[in-house]
């Protein structure tokens, strides 16, 4: 299908630009050598279409090869220029073939065939514009696609990037609630299997029950081992600290905040206080997370923490709820988060049964909004929308707004973490592969606009230098100012006429041929910039016999 296509679309462009060339060989009057001019015109086209493909630039130089013989080969060098600016992957063979014909051609007309300034300065024109200038846009679209993909490619690698962090960061909390799991459960159960063994050497204990006392101790050995072996897997050795300090709470945490010179405002209700684990765990992480964030990103800003109990809920669910003003001194400069704080809170809130959102609010301050089951079987609202806003005055909740002490900063147990702040949501640092997307983009970017600067200010400046060349070649020792032509008189000798240059111009291709036994010559009275013969000056038997201007 797809070799199709381009069969299909060669045949087209080459139906498109044999159109002219076949309307021109085939319109009276017809040529002696139509029929083999016409096939070999056809033929070359059809070459060009197919090489154009693999040799953009030797396409161009066919169908500049054509143009020698028809000049409506000229359709066909746009089209390919611009094709060959499209499809090359480099410009160096393009730039150079246009740099040897505006060389050779240079040569040959001004050396060789003689032509004049004037040819060379049309055919000078004709190669900029239906050459070289869509050869340049053809390079900017290539230029421009190039960057169009890296920059999809960049967007990928960045989002692989995020979604490998997150799922490292899952992996670890997953990791941290197995080691947690661990720690309480071996203990639990070598208490078991020592009950177990006390109740297997008791004198009073008659051999039933001692021997299910020993295969119960057995049992619980067993099962502590399999502990060990099966969560011992997921253990990281640079897990972060699995429990909160022994005894203490959510206001004990709020305590040492305010210590530490926040302002902090509570709304802690009795049915939210002594909360069972890992309810009461997961809340004491997301308060000093938030506290955590508050005072990284917003310092001096105003903290609201609510603990409740969620009326949302078919259960008996808890509801944790921190937000913080805006920053007094507006947004912190430095890095972006890499959310992994947050990220690691959400997984452990979902692991439980329960659900974390976090995003800034109306006002640009931040939001932290967790429910909690306070058992396992607590099923959360995936959809539940971003926290925005203050909590809200719950009755019978315990309020607390003592004011801040002067200067520092909350220090938690795990120590600070950089996570998502009041200054926006949290995101991932790229890493390698997104770093070295971006970095291909930039480098096509960066062609894109040489592309275009070239594109836009290329001929312009070669039109200039022709201009700036051709005109004093042009005019040298050819102009004949209007003073010196008014004074010259019909009859007078041409030896005593003053002023004439000593070079001549040619004469304007459609300028009728003098009279018999008159010789004319022409000067230019130069006008800038295509210095045409404007003088015309007839002699017969070495006099002036006619004057006048040339109808150009």
């Amino acid at each position: 299908m797809r070799d199709l296509r381009r069969w299909t679309g060669d045949l087209g462009l080459w139906a498109v630009l044999a159109a002219p060339v076949a309307y021109a060989r085939l319109t009276p009057p017809h040529e002696r050598w139509i029929v083999p001019l016409l096939g070999g015109s056809l033929l070359l086209l059809a070459v060009a279409v197919v090489v154009g493909r693999r040799l953009p630039a030797v396409a161009v130089l066919l169908v500049l090869g054509g143009s020698v013989v028809d000049g409506n080969f000229v359709f066909a060098l746009l089209a390919f220029s611009y094709l060959a600016g499209w499809r090359g992957e480099r410009a160096t063979p393009a730039a150079a073939l246009y740099a040897a014909v505006a060389g050779v051609g240079t040569v040959l007309h001004l050396a060789v065939l003689d032509t004049g300034m004037a040819t060379w300065f049309l055919l000078s024109c004709v190669l900029l514009g239906a050459g070289v200038l869509p050869w340049l846009v053809g390079r900017y679209r290539r230029q421009h696609q190039a960057l169009t993909l890296a920059g999809w490619e960049h967007a990928e690698a960045v989002e692989r990037e995020q979604q490998g962090a997150a799922e490292r960061i899952r992996l670890r909390e997953r990791a941290r609630i197995a080691q947690d799991m661990h720690d309480s459960l071996g203990h639990e159960l070598s208490l078991i299997a020592l009950r177990a063994a006390a109740l297997e050497v008791a004198g009073d204990l008659d051999d039933r029950h001692r021997v299910a006392a020993g295969e119960l101790r057995a049992s619980v050995a067993a099962a502590t081992e399999r502990l060990h072996r099966i969560i011992g897997v997921l253990r990281e050795a640079d897990a972060p600290a699995t429990t909160r300090p022994v005894g203490e709470s959510v206001a004990d945490l709020v305590d040492g905040a305010r210590e530490a010179g926040m302002a902090v405002r509570t709304r802690l209700c009795p049915e939210a206080a002594d909360l069972p684990e890992p309810a009461g765990q997961l809340a004491h992480r997301v308060v000093r997370e938030a506290l955590t964030n508050a005072a990284r990103y917003a310092p001096g800003a105003p903290v609201t923490v609510t603990l409740d109990a969620d009326a949302d809920a078919d259960d008996d669910g808890i509801r944790v709820r921190v937000v913080n003003a805006p920053p007094p001194a507006g947004p912190l400069p430095g890095p972006a988060s890499h959310g992994s704080g947050l990220l690691a809170l959400t997984e452990g809130v979902r692991l439980v049964g329960g659900a974390l959102h976090a995003g800034p609010t109306d006002d640009g301050g931040f939001a932290v909004s967790a429910r909690l089951p306070r058992t396992a079987g607590f099923a959360a609202t995936p959809d539940e929308p971003t926290a925005a806003g203050g909590p809200a005055d719950v009755g019978g909740c315990a309020v607390s707004a003592r004011p801040p002490r002067p200067a520092g900063i909350v220090a938690t147990p795990d120590g600070p973490t950089v996570v998502g702040g009041p200054t926006g949501p949290a995101v991932v640092r790229p890493g390698r592969p997104a770093l070295a997307a971006r970095q291909r983009m930039h480098a096509a970017r960066r062609d894109v606009r040489r592309s275009l600067l070239a594109a836009l200010g290329a001929p312009p400046a070669v039109a200039l230098l022709l201009c700036l060349v051709y005109y004093p070649v042009a005019t040298a020792d050819a102009v004949l100012d209007a003073s010196s032509f008014a004074q010259m008189r019909i009859g007078a000798p041409r030896a005593e006429l003053s002023g004439l240059p000593r070079r001549q111009v040619e004469p304007p291709p459609d300028e009728p041929a003098p009279a018999p036994g008159t010789r004319c010559e022409y000067y230019t009275d130069g006008n800038f910039p295509l210095a045409q013969p404007t003088w015309r000056l007839c002699f017969a038997d070495g006099r002036l016999t006619s004057k006048g201007r040339t109808t150009t």
